[in-house]
């Protein structure tokens, strides 16, 4: 998988976060492992 321009990941060994700030074709990795896509988290509405 590509990185992906402002996307964060996360190590799931020792909690590093990365935040992308340059795409690319190549892999994110940590620990000697690919790093996971963190999910977007929802705000909740004020109205």
């Amino acid at each position: 998988m590509a990185s992906q321009l402002g996307k964060r990941y996360k190590c799931e060994v020792c909690g590093t976060e990365v935040l992308c700030i340059k795409s690319g074709a190549g892999q994110v990795t940590c620990c000697g492992k690919e790093v996971k896509l963190q999910q977007v988290k929802s705000i909740p509405s004020t109205d």
